[in-house]
């Protein structure tokens, strides 16, 4: 268990000083914006989605450690997935930082660095922080223009 606190320590600070895919996405076609009133973060995302493939995705904003590193991260994963799988994925998410369904070995393997997000589980408020820039992808890529606020 100390190695997986190590290790995630050690990815959100990289991820949090340094975040990948930070920035604008000028040819974006969907994006989406988020905010969450209790720690102050605010993430919008943005996204180049052709023929249902996920071709690129930024996001820009700013947030404490753990949403930063959370978004970087995620853009790293979602890159060349299709739509379907980038939904699927932010459903493994959720559920692996939320407990509300148990996550198997094989899920776990499949979100690969992401799994290191698990013991925020155990720290409710940081739950939002976690899954703000997640929760913001996932209503770019339903393209509504609405505003995601995690309360």
């Amino acid at each position: 268990m100390n190695d997986l606190r190590e290790l995630y320590q050690e990815v959100i600070l990289d991820h949090g000083r340094k975040p990948r895919n930070f920035g604008a996405l000028p040819d974006a076609n969907r994006e989406a914006h988020g905010h969450n009133p209790l720690c102050g973060d605010k993430l919008d995302v943005r996204l180049k989605v052709k023929d249902g493939i996920v071709e690129d995705v930024m996001f820009e904003g700013a947030g404490c450690a753990i949403s930063v590193a959370s978004a970087s991260l995620m853009t790293e994963a979602l890159k060349g997935r299709t739509e379907a799988e980038a939904n699927a994925l932010f459903e493994k998410f959720h559920a692996l930082i939320t407990g509300e369904a148990d996550v198997s070995l094989d899920q776990l393997e499949e979100l690969d660095k992401l799994a290191v997000f698990s013991g925020v589980r155990d720290y409710p408020l940081r739950v939002k922080c976690a899954t703000l820039g997640w929760h913001t992808m996932h209503a770019a890529l339903e393209n509504n223009g609405e505003t995601v606020v995690t309360e």
